[in-house]
């Protein structure tokens, strides 16, 4: 049988952390490498993320005197599994605690810069490193250096289905630019084309509470768990979704400081500030960088505050899992309103609206100072409609209902002026955990144990069973699979 010629050794599909890493070291083995990303640029959910990274042994440990060791790691991420741990994937976790300090000197290389680590209980010690000055940073250099070393990168390239032949991935039908194509692999396939958080489908069947709140990535919707069960694969963990959290909308225009590059120097000095000066002094700076991803606290709800929708109605009981209930509202957006007794006291400690990374909390003050289009005010509840933009009528009487409601209840009112609004806030799904089953070489196997010939999945479309509980696991895993997958791939395909 004679083979058609292939296009590049190594088809990666999808532009993220975990495909941006694979495609790189794919191609530092020597490989032909072609990236198919299908959104208008390269970005994944890396490049939406807060940005951490947990890893044990890294320079940043050993810069504070920290002795840790993979064991430790390996047995605290089974605390943050709790009782799904006895079904965990221990193998891929123990390649992951293995190897992921190694993934971080790696991005230390490119010029990513970290700042850490912190702490997080349960783990016994501080691994979290969090990256400067955002979670952008990766894609900027990962992009940069995918560049350098000859990576060729496609956007606006959906993949439709697999080619096979004998069994085997050779290669893909893809639509590039609106024009259906196939491209052929010499050696393999890597999916690198995230989770299922944003397919109304894939929520419906494993968590059907959430079926109609968006994800976070929009371009995450399912489609390497698609391709891979179509093969014989198995998604594991389906119902894992972490999610959904309230999020305050991010600015029209980003912050001048956001558009940024990342440079070293810069970065380097943003770390050396965090390490030597006090929080205080540094709030207005740091808040500019992260009050695009922060989430209002539900103390705010406890202590007053009220939800409504564009239409100014007040469309859930704020005590009772509110974030479930934005699916099937105007813009599945909503206000928060307050008056000014829970804007004084959201004011300091312990009141806080937010917990923002850098500067541990961010305050009523914060958001009007760093997020003025988040922010309104008026002396009067009409004053305040008017503000915002919301039906005047409609908004007294949600306040007027809520206050009459609130003396039954024992509730706090809305009584005292100047009222406030802090909004949009819309309601996510941030990730969700089901992956395609794979092997400790990150290649794609069926439910009979069997491997797909020729596939490879990694990052959430590859996580096979493998619980990543806490901050900073699923871009370790990104990372860490992404280079071990494509070395793998190249060397033995």
């Amino acid at each position: 049988m004679v083979q058609a010629k292939a296009d590049a050794d190594i088809v990666v599909i999808g532009g993220g952390g975990s495909g941006l890493t694979a495609a790189i070291f794919a191609r530092k083995e020597g490989a032909s490498v072609l990236l198919l990303e299908k959104h208008t640029e390269v970005r994944g959910s890396t490049g939406l993320s807060i940005g951490s990274i947990t890893a044990t042994g890294t320079w940043h440990q050993r810069q504070k005197g920290i002795v840790d060791n993979p064991n430790w790691h390996f047995e605290d991420m089974a605390k943050f599994a709790g009782e799904m741990a006895k079904d965990d994937n221990e193998e891929l976790r123990r390649i992951l605690v293995d190897n992921v300090a190694d993934s971080v000197a790696w991005l230390q290389g490119l010029g990513v810069t970290f700042y850490g680590p912190m702490p997080e209980p349960p783990h016994r010690l501080p691994r979290m490193h969090n990256v400067l000055p955002n979670s952008r940073a990766y894609i900027y250099f990962l992009s940069r250096e995918a560049k350098r070393v000859g990576v060729d990168i496609r956007v606006n390239s959906a993949v439709n289905d697999f080619i096979l032949e004998e069994g085997k991935v050779v290669g893909v039908r893809v639509t590039i630019d609106g024009k259906p194509r196939e491209i052929r692999a010499g050696k393999a396939v890597i999916l690198a084309s995230g989770d299922y958080s944003s397919s109304p489908e894939w929520k419906a069947r494993y968590v059907p509470a959430v079926r109609d709140i968006d994800g976070v990535n929009t371009t995450n919707t399912g489609d390497g768990q698609r391709l891979g069960e179509e093969l014989g694969a198995e998604v594991k963990f389906g119902h894992v979704v972490y999610g959904p959290n309230l999020r305050f909308m991010p600015p029209a225009t980003p912050h001048w400081l956001q558009k940024l590059p990342p440079w070293p120097w810069f970065t380097k000095l943003m770390r050396f500030s965090l390490e030597t000066f006090p929080a205080w002094m540094l709030r207005p700076f740091i808040l500019s960088f992260v009050t695009t991803y922060l989430s209002p606290e539900p103390t705010m709800f406890r202590e007053g505050a009220i939800l409504v929708n564009r239409e100014g109605r007040r469309f859930t009981d704020e005590h009772d899992k509110p974030n479930f209930a934005f699916g099937n509202q105007p813009e599945k957006q909503a206000f928060i309103v307050f008056d000014d007794e829970v804007a004084k006291k959201f004011s300091k400690w312990p009141y806080f609206i937010s917990t923002a990374p850098g500067v541990a909390y961010a305050y009523f003050q914060d958001y009007k100072r760093t997020r003025p289009d988040l922010y309104a005010k008026g002396n009067t509840p009409a004053e305040l409609a008017a503000a915002v933009g919301l039906p005047t009528d409609q908004l007294m009487d949600e306040i007027a209902k809520y206050n009459a409601e609130a003396k039954k209840s024992g509730r706090q009112p809305l009584a005292k002026g100047p009222f406030h609004a802090l909004g949009p806030v819309k309601s996510y799904i941030i990730l969700t955990d089901g992956g395609l089953t794979v092997n400790r070489n990150h290649q794609v196997t069926r439910k009979d144990g069997t491997i797909v010939e020729g596939l490879y999945a990694v990052g959430s479309a590859g996580q096979g069973g493998l619980l990543l509980e806490g901050h900073g696991h699923h871009l370790a895993w990104a990372f860490t699979s992404g280079r071990l997958a494509a070395k793998h791939a190249v060397r033995t395909a």
